[in-house]
């Protein structure tokens, strides 16, 4: 189509086909363009600038409007303000991605509960905990705000130290299941959002593994897969000495030697310094992780290696008769705990479970156990370096001293121990109970059970659980020894904080359908103390617990903010936890000892009134002056005021950070600084 202009009427007339000479292509009409009378192009246009634009013109008339500046220069600012617009975009999103901070992973992020599977829940009858109790209640960990958890030894297992003894690194004992049950519950935790955290016990295997037999007939690849010395029956190599007690070598008559076990006798130590053995324990890390889980603890990693040189250790009191000495704390373990080559071999391990993290959300958990008691330095060398990593962290067993000496400076001198050796930058952890060691409620008291609590899960770090702690669970006196180191020394037992997980008021505390009793006796409270009597009750052990973990959660300056000491008496500790751009701070307030006042009026970046946002006992006032902060014994407070006072500032002894972050109030973010 085209427009002419009718010379008649001087009107202008729309036709079905193309006339315009502009338009023409020179080959076809033989014209120069330069012949084209300048006098009928000019006529032309003027022709087409008497039209408005309207919608479907043609592109002449287009073409005519759109190189005036009327309509040139709009259309341009709006181009390079689009340009500008999405340069601005990305260097925003740039911006943000190298200001922010690393995201907090999920064992960050959420409590640790630790599981021993005989005595969670049984679900076949038979008095023992299994895998398929476990998937039953699997809504009690969603109920707690726990994501994470671990769960104690369910390998194939002669059962001489219930599961630390393992015959098969690649089954589940029938006790607990088959490894169908452990499909599916790892299954059924995934689509809950749970993690799935398994122990791996290195050191040793059980003298029922097939690598010990065919080792001990010097079958060979598998001759030196175990510590294998000459002795005599009757006289062992040396006076290294088993952590159960009395010699850790036993001569065996099918070989002819003397083999070593730093834990009982049906715990054979496997040679480590054979790559052969590395390289068959990194083959079942490679197992269970192909199957999914999400992480390991790694058991007892101070055993794996031990001197070739096979010295006598020292003896910690010289004039003891040798004969006498028969248990692990009357040596110095020079030769046997934390040789040389030992991290290089947890290095490897991180390396290959850093494999299977590449997949986002996928990351895999390592941490270790490491008993180091007061040789603290060797415990922060687990963390790794700055070139090498290796656990995420190792665990902090300190706080379990804390009923030694119950106060408030003592539970501020088991916190900076760990703060303060912690090398810069890494992630502490706490834990107040496990399965060795005695339930915190009987070492320090019920008076205690919600204070030990809160303090777990308001310190900066990953606090662990274990089963039973989330209820104030006590140590049970069994009325039969089943502990193997309970059998050595009775004192020492422990099958008392073992005993069955406490569900309700019903026959075995909900745990066992048996009528045959369960594998160690219930614990006579249990009517009192179980899950169901707490759920719902706001005073209740359970319900204080639930109400702290989604705090933790929730907050982000109990996640990510600092930790700064500002009191601690025999009576009471007291920190705050504060986060740069931050306004809301929280002062968290324990008490340890007996009912006190304390007097704040010293700390200046504090003001007069502090509001209550939560208490461990009922009928506390909405308030207190900072001058006059009561609590009974062991109450715990979390305080809550606004303030733009920094108190790390101007106290840097007294605070530690570890993933530092900065609060950006405008936009909601955190970002480094």
């Amino acid at each position: 189509m085209s427009l002419t202009r009718n010379n008649k009427d001087s009107s202008v007339e729309l036709k079905e086909y193309i006339d315009n000479s502009a338009f023409q292509d020179d080959e076809e009409d033989n014209i120069s363009s330069s012949q084209e009378p300048r006098a009928s192009a000019s006529a032309e246009e003027s022709a087409y600038t008497q039209i408005k634009p309207y919608a479907g013109m043609p592109k002449e008339v287009l073409l005519v409007y759109s190189s005036q500046a009327r309509y040139r220069i709009p259309r341009e600012i709006l181009f390079w303000l689009a340009v500008a617009c999405t340069l601005a975009l990305i260097a925003l999103t740039i911006t943000l991605i190298v200001l922010s901070p690393a995201c907090l992973s999920w064992w960050q992020t959420t409590p640790v509960y630790q599981i021993y599977p005989r005595s969670f829940k049984d679900s076949d009858g038979d008095g023992v905990g299994d895998l398929n109790g476990i998937k039953e209640k699997l809504s009690h960990f969603q109920y707690l705000n726990v994501k994470a958890i671990w769960i104690s030894p369910f390998y194939k297992s002669p059962m001489k130290d219930f599961g630390y003894d393992v015959e098969d690194f690649r089954d589940v004992d029938p006790l607990f299941g088959t490894m169908a049950d452990f499909d599916e519950l790892l299954s059924s935790m995934h689509s809950m959002g749970l993690k799935l955290i398994m122990d791996y016990i290195p050191n040793h295997t059980s003298d029922k593994h097939i690598w010990f037999q065919l080792s001990r007939n010097r079958t060979e690849y598998y001759s030196d897969f175990y510590v294998w010395v000459n002795c005599t029956e009757d006289k062992p190599p040396n006076n290294w000495l088993s952590v159960f007690g009395n010699s850790s070598w036993t001569y065996d008559p099918v070989r002819g030697q003397c083999y070593l076990h730093q834990f009982l006798k049906e715990q054979p130590d496997l040679n480590f310094r054979n790559p052969d053995v590395v390289k068959e324990m990194t083959d079942v890390i490679h197992f269970w992780l192909k199957k999914g889980v999400d992480g390991f603890r790694m058991d007892a990693v101070k055993h794996i290696l031990e001197a070739t040189h096979l010295r006598n250790e020292p003896q910690v009191d010289p004039k003891q008769p040798p004969d006498t000495v028969d248990t692990e704390f009357e040596l110095y373990h020079d030769y046997t705990y934390t040789q040389v080559g030992l991290h290089d071999i947890l290095r490897s391990w991180r390396v290959n479970l850093d494999d299977y993290s590449r997949e986002p959300g996928r990351y895999r958990f390592m941490v270790t156990e490491s008993y180091d008691y007061e040789e603290i330095e060797k415990t922060m060398m687990y963390y790794g370096t700055h070139f090498a990593k290796e656990a995420d962290f190792p665990f902090n067993f300190y706080l379990l001293d804390l009923p030694d000496g119950l106060s408030g400076l003592r539970a501020k001198e088991l916190v900076e121990l760990w703060m303060s050796n912690m090398p810069k930058g890494k992630w502490p952890n706490w834990v107040v109970g496990n399965h060795d060691k005695p339930r915190m409620s009987s070492r320090a008291g019920q008076d205690y059970v919600r204070v030990v609590n809160m303090l777990l899960l308001t310190l900066p770090g990953t606090p662990t659980t274990y089963y039973g702690e989330e209820i104030g669970m006590e140590n049970v006196n069994v009325s039969v020894i089943q502990d193997p180191f309970g059998k050595f020394d009775p004192n020492n037992s422990r099958d008392p904080q073992r005993t069955p997980m406490q569900w309700n008021s019903t026959l075995n505390a909900g745990f066992s359908d048996s009528k045959n009793g369960t594998w160690l006796d219930v614990g006579p409270n249990f009517a009192t103390i179980n899950v169901e009597v707490q759920q719902g009750d706001p005073a209740s052990v359970l319900e204080q617990y639930r109400t702290l973990a989604q705090l933790r959660e929730k907050e982000v300056a109990l996640t990510r903010g600092w930790l700064c000491y500002v009191w601690a008496d025999d009576n009471v500790f007291a920190f705050l936890r504060e986060l740069d751009g931050l306004n809301q701070v929280f002062l968290v307030l324990l008490n340890f000892g007996q009912d006190t006042e304390t007097n704040l009026s010293a700390v200046s970046e504090l003001p007069d009134q502090l509001s209550v946002h939560f208490s461990t006992q009922t009928g506390t006032e909405s308030s207190f002056s900072k001058s006059k902060i009561r609590t009974s014994k062991g109450q715990g407070l979390l305080l809550k005021y606004s303030s733009t006072k920094r108190f790390h500032l101007n106290h840097k002894s007294e605070c530690y950070v570890s993933e530092k972050a900065c609060f950006l109030s405008a936009l909601d973010i955190l970002y480094k600084c």
